[in-house]
């Protein structure tokens, strides 16, 4: 999935989707496992529905990649959040999470394939999961921006609305 996903041969089925049903939706299938986790997860999105072009298959495992590398690497004890915003004609996701360990590299760092944000880590996982979300959200017209601000970790998602 990841090399085709970087490549752009991955095949896509583009269609109107309303964004805030599918955030809730994987907000919902990630609530336990956030909760064993000791997260507490705050959602906010505007009443009204906002749709754009995508894959619903493909900006689902964007969400789901995120979503479980909130769980993994979160610090404990502590909010998680997940907003919407529409400003103009754009969709904003945000995905906002304290690390539990010091994030000492770069954004770009962070991207690079089979990078973990602590090298010392023990937890599952291949290092490939931002470096996916992000081929692919580029691949459906999506801006892709990770932000970090000490141990603030970000994440940025855009999308052209459609009316």
């Amino acid at each position: 999935d990841a090399a085709k996903a970087s490549s752009g041969v991955l095949q896509l089925d583009m269609q109107p989707l309303k964004i805030d049903v599918l955030l809730k939706q994987i907000a919902g299938e990630y609530i336990e496992r956030l909760k064993g986790n000791n997260l507490e997860l705050i959602m906010r999105k505007p009443e009204e529905s906002i749709q754009i072009m995508a894959d619903g298959q493909r900006i689902y495992r964007v969400f789901d990649n995120l979503m479980s590398n909130i769980c993994k690497y979160a610090l404990p004890n502590t909010r998680v959040y997940l907003l919407l915003e529409k400003n103009n004609n754009t969709a904003t996701i945000s995905f906002k999470n304290i690390s539990a360990t010091e994030l000492d590299m770069s954004a770009n760092d962070l991207m690079e394939r089979f990078v973990r944000g602590d090298k010392s880590r023990n937890t599952e996982g291949s290092g490939l999961g931002l470096s996916i979300a992000e081929s692919l959200t580029t691949l459906q017209n999506g801006e892709f921006n990770i932000q970090l601000d000490g141990d603030l970790f970000k994440i940025v998602i855009s999308f052209p609305v459609i009316e």
